[in-house]
Parts: structure tokens; C-alpha cells; sequence
């Protein structure tokens, strides 16, 4: 069986299908007091342009009452102050939906997001090694953003929409069908030419983000190799390319202008020819006495009514377009099939040992390959008996740190079965599978935060004594206690701060402390010095003592002790045994065990032990 391929995401689906994926969201089946949210919303989107629409029409009667020669004498009082409490309910309207759909908005993209995000982790670890991390996080940002702005954008199209069309039909009622077909002519013109320019500029405007985006990511790239350019004296290099590069985004911004400004005198034009002309119109019936001066100032505050809004069409469109490939880059991430998947039925599985005896580990016949076109492993076969050390041992390729990735399930075997207490892998819930297996691997990655919070990342909801226990048992409990703020002091991103040594002591407390029924030693102590690294093995073999022990092992001297030594070359176990009868029998490991004992001798007694010739 050879494994699925991946795909990337290729936006270019219509605009309605990323937005009908968006509606489950708006409307969850079981979230009434949303749904009660969204209700509310559409009440006073249309109560509000219903008094939007009476408020010009207020003005009018106004206006026709101060020219009529009786309302000199008598002010309107109660049609002005009638005006000015329809404006203000007008306005009380809009800002109440505006507040009740806020967290609506942000719910909605917190969910989309969340789910984004949850897929991810649920995908195997094929598909973060085919893509940027940086790629998918910004996916999935951009698509939350995206998200929001659609349904901020909603809240400008949809009333926009629904006031031209009640002020149309209103025109037509009041008027005739001459001003009604002016004004839907000159909604129709604008509109089209809008989106017609506006895609046009999109062109325009995704070329400055293109350029925009390179400048940053060479930027970010130099600051990260910020020790790299001063190795090398390249900080005239580095600002020449930035440079070049904001030099490009000046003039792509410029061109943007440019096309802003002509988008923005077209629509002008439109709307200034259509008030002409209904002007020209209403004019003529108000000379001819069809028409009140009131009735005058109606048309054309209905007009000026509709051009507010509208001139804003070009950058909600442009903002919906962007919006709606961001979203759709964000949601072509859940498409991604889950290849590793958990079963229907699930085995339990204790997790930890103070639950159940040390597990009974087998590799049955595994065959397996990153690759279809290549396989890794051609029927690996070995088992580990309950509290048992096995150590594997090859050069570089020979599949060693695959065998701990298909112990943990980030990938499926081909062929054969990895068994864990007698059953396949695939028959446990993959929660289950690793809060069983604990690892300690060859390059530790800390999270940016206290180194508290990296021990106790093993077991969640530890206390501070069982954290202080697991680092007294990795030998850095101590160095901690020298620091300025103890277990309060923060690693830095990927804990750069700490030197090697002292990552691997935490990532062996972090182990430690979650206290595993299958423990994964993949050269643990490979960036420790002598000394330390003879403290820690004493540590390591009181806690596997009663482990099953899997050690993935590049300098030999660290598994002279195992139960069984397995010798991996060319996917294939080449030898077997204890290390004194694999060494007696003068083999490959014979021969590793010689190359490495040689390189150690060339420097007696200079502590660089920890230097020697790795073999994986």
C-alpha cells in the first residue's frame, strides 16, 4: 500500500460555494441564542432603512410647508422635530445592529478558525513536512480576517441594497416611471462600472502584495540569519535587496494610486450625469407645476441618499473578493483528507504506569516508505518484551527514526503491523497511543514561554513539586534554582536561550514527568558533556527500569546495556544480539563499534566524547 498524495489548496471556487460553507456557521443547529442573535440583526437592518427611506421624505414636507406663502407665519415645529427624532432613530438602529452582530462577527471567525486550526493537528505529520508552517498559520489568520470582513461588508452591502431598492420603488409611486428608470439606470452603471474597474485594480493591488510580501520575507529571513550576515560582512547585501525590493512596492503603490483616483472620477461622473438629469427633469415638472419644491428636494436627497453608500462600492468589493480567497484558502485546509485516522471502535489503552505494567512492543513484517517510489523499510521485523531495552542502531537513512514515527502513528505502515499489548496501533484511539509513548529526541524545541511551563507540558495540571521531582531527576533542577527568576524564566522562541545540554535536561524532566508506559530515547544525551551525560544516564536507566525502552542510538557506548541491539542498513535489521556478542561476532557493529572507539582515542582525556563520529 503506498501512501496518499498531497495536494496544495488551488482556490477558484465560486464565490457562492465558499460562502454557503460560511452559512453553517452563521446559523449552527444548535446555538439558538446565535440564531436569536442573527434574527434581531436582520429586524433592525430592515427597521432601519425603513426610517432611513422617511427621513428625505420628512425633509420634503418640511420644505414644501416653509414655501407654501401660510407656513412663513407658521414654522412646522412638530414636522422639524419629527425630522430630527427620525434621524436619530435612523442612526439608534444602525449602531444597535452594528452592537448586537459584533460578537456574532467574531464568534463566527473564532469557529471557523478554531476548526482550521483543530484539522490540523488532526492531519499526519506528511502534511506539515509538504508545507510552511508559516503558510498554513497565515492561512488560516488571513482567513479569519477574511471571515470578519465579509460579515462587516454583509452589514454595508445588504442594507445598501435594500434601501435602493425600496427608494426606487418609492420614486416610482411618488413620481413616475421616468425618475424610477433614472435612478435604477444610474445604480446600474455605477455598480457595473465599479466591479469592472475594481477588477481590473485587483491586479494592480495583488502585485504591491506580492512585492510587499517579498520585501518582509527577505527582511525576516536576514533578521533570522542575523549572525549568518555578520559571519560573512553581507549588511550592504541584505539592505541592497530590502531596498530593491521597496523600491518595486513604491512603484506598484504608486500605479495603485493612479488607478484609485481615476475609479473614484468615474464613479463621480455617473452620479453627477444622473443628478443632472434628474434635475433637468424634476426642474421642468416644477415649472410645469406637476411637482412641489419639496418633491424636488426628495429626488435628489434620494440620490445623494444612494451615493453615500455606493461610494464605498469599489473597496467593499475589492475587500470581498480578497476576503473570499482568504476564506477560501482557509477552508481548502479542512478539505485535506486526514490520512491517519483514528478507528470506530477503539481499544483502551492505559496510558501511564501507575495504570498498567509496561507495554508489550512488536514490529511485525513493516514495510514502509515516505515516498511511494521509495520504501524505507522492506519487512522489519523485532519485539520488545514488557519493561525490555532494545536499541537501534545504522548509519544515516537505515530508518531508525522512522521506526519511533510509526510507533507514535504519525504514518500508517504499508504492510505488517506495529503492535502495542498485543494489538495493531491502528486499533487505539491516537490520543491514547501517545499519552502512552514518551520520546526524548535529538533536537529539542521548547516552546517560547517559562522553562516551568516546558517541564510541566508532559503532564498538564502538575504540581510544583512533582516539576521540581522530574527536573531533580534530569540533573537540572539545580541550574534552574541559579537562575534570577527559577522555573519563572522564559526560554525564548524555539529555547534559544538555553544551550543544548540544558534543552535536552528539560525535554528529559518533560518526559519524565509524564510518566509513560513506552519510553523513546532518541540519542538523548547527544548534546550533554561527559560528565553530565553520566548523570543522566543514571537517571535515564532508573526511569526506564521499569519501561518498556525503545533507544534510537548514534554514539554506542550509551547502549552497551541494552537487552537486544538491533542493526539497521538499507531498511533492513542486518544484525541482532547483545552488544558482547555483536562485537565477538565482528560485523557491521563490530566495525561502527571500532570507528567510533578510534575516534575517541585520537583525543584522550579531552572530555570530547560527546563529539564522536555520529552513525544515524
Amino acid at each position: 500500500m503506498s501512501p496518499p498524495s498531497i495536494s496544495d489548496t488551488a482556490p477558484g471556487k465560486p464565490a457562492g460555494v465558499t460562502i454557503a460553507r460560511l452559512l453553517p456557521y452563521l446559523w449552527p443547529r444548535n446555538d439558538p441564542k446565535l440564531k436569536l442573535r442573527v434574527t434581531v440583526v436582520a429586524l433592525l437592518l430592515l427597521a432601519a432603512k425603513l426610517v432611513t427611506v422617511a427621513v428625505p421624505w420628512v425633509y420634503s414636507r418640511i420644505i414644501d410647508t416653509l414655501s407654501h406663502p401660510a407656513g412663513i407665519a407658521t414654522v412646522p415645529v412638530l414636522l422639524i422635530v419629527g425630522y430630527g427624532l427620525v434621524r436619530l432613530v435612523a442612526s439608534a438602529f444602525n449602531e444597535l445592529r452594528d452592537a448586537v452582530f459584533a460578537p456574532v462577527r467574531y464568534r463566527v471567525a473564532r469557529d471557523a478558525a478554531l476548526r482550521s486550526f483543530m484539522h490540523m493537528h488532526d492531519l499526519s505529520l506528511r502534511f506539515h513536512l509538504d508545507r510552511r508552517t508559516g503558510g498554513v498559520t497565515r492561512a488560516i489568520e488571513r482567513g479569519t480576517e477574511g471571515v470578519e470582513t465579509l460579515l462587516r461588508m454583509g452589514l454595508v452591502i445588504l442594507p445598501t441594497l435594500l434601501e435602493a431598492i425600496l427608494v426606487i420603488g418609492l420614486i416610482w409611486k411618488v413620481f413616475d416611471w421616468r425618475y424610477a428608470a433614472l435612478v435604477l439606470g444610474a445604480v446600474i452603471g455605477y455598480v457595473v462600472f465599479t466591479f469592472s474597474f475594481t477588477s481590473w485594480r485587483i491586479g494592480i493591488r495583488r502585485r504591491m502584495n506580492d512585492i510587499n510580501s517579498e520585501a518582509t520575507g527577505k527582511a525576516l529571513d536576514s533578521l533570522l540569519n542575523y549572525e549568518t550576515v555578520k559571519y560573512f560582512g553581507n549588511e550592504a547585501h541584505e539592505a541592497k535587496r530590502y531596498g530593491d525590493a521597496q523600491t518595486r512596492y513604491a512603484r506598484a503603490a504608486v500605479h495603485t494610486q493612479y488607478s484609485l483616483s481615476a475609479l473614484n472620477f468615474g464613479q463621480v461622473v455617473i452620479i453627477s450625469l444622473a443628478l443632472t438629469l434628474v434635475m433637468l427633469l424634476a426642474g421642468h415638472d416644477v415649472a410645469a407645476g406637476h411637482l412641489t419644491v419639496g418633491q424636488f428636494v426628495l429626488i435628489n436627497t434620494y440620490l445623494l441618499q444612494l451615493y453615500a453608500p455606493l461610494n464605498f462600492l469599489g473597496s467593499i468589493y475589492s475587500s470581498i473578493r480578497t476576503s473570499l480567497v482568504d476564506l477560501e484558502h482557509m477552508l481548502g485546509l479542512l478539505d485535506e483528507a486526514v490520512e491517519v485516522a483514528d478507528p470506530a471502535h477503539p481499544l483502551p489503552l492505559a496510558a501511564h504506569l501507575k495504570d498498567a505494567p509496561p507495554v508489550v512492543l512488536a514490529f511485525q513484517d513493516v514495510h514502509f516508505g515516505y515516498r511511494k517510489d521509495r520504501e524505507i523499510l522492506h519487512g522489519v521485523s523485532f519485539s520488545v518484551p514488557p519493561g525490555g531495552l532494545i536499541a537501534i542502531v545504522g548509519p544515516t537513512g537505515a530508518g531508525k527514526s522512522t521506526v519511533s514515527r510509526l510507533l507514535f502513528r504519525f504514518y500508517d505502515t504499508w504492510s505488517g503491523k506495529v503492535m502495542i499489548d498485543g494489538h495493531d496501533v491502528r486499533e487505539y484511539r491516537q490520543a491514547d497511543l501517545r499519552e502512552a509513548i514518551g520520546v526524548v529526541p535529538q533536537d529539542t524545541v521548547l516552546f517560547n514561554d517559562t522553562i516551568g511551563y516546558n517541564i510541566a507540558y508532559g503532564r498538564l495540571g502538575a504540581t510544583q513539586e512533582e516539576i521540581e521531582q522530574a527536573a531533580k531527576l534530569a540533573r537540572i533542577h539545580d541550574f534552574i534554582l541559579s537562575l534570577p527568576e527559577g522555573y519563572k524564566t522564559r526560554v525564548g522562541e524555539r529555547g534559544l536561550k538555553l544551550s543544548g545540554g540544558e534543552k535536552q535536561r528539560v525535554a528529559i524532566a518533560r518526559t519524565i514527568l509524564k510518566d509513560p508506559r513506552l519510553l523513546i530515547l532518541d540519542e538523548a544525551t547527544s548534546a550533554l558533556d561527559t560528565h553530565t551525560e553520566r548523570e543522566i544516564q543514571a537517571a535515564l536507566r532508573a526511569v526506564s527500569a521499569e519501561r518498556t525502552t525503545v533507544v534510537i542510538a548514534h554514539r554506542l557506548s550509551t547502549i552497551v546495556e541494552a537487552d537486544e541491539i538491533l542493526v539497521l542498513g538499507d531498511g533492513l535489521v542486518k544484525e541482532r544480539g547483545r552488544h558482547a556478542d555483536l562485537i565477538a561476532r565482528g560485523g557491521l557493529y563490530a566495525a561502527m563499534w571500532a570507528a567510533q572507539d578510534a575516534g575517541q582515542d585520537a583525543a584522550p582525556g579531552s572530555g570530547m566524547e560527546a563529539s564522536a563520529p555520529a552513525l544515524g
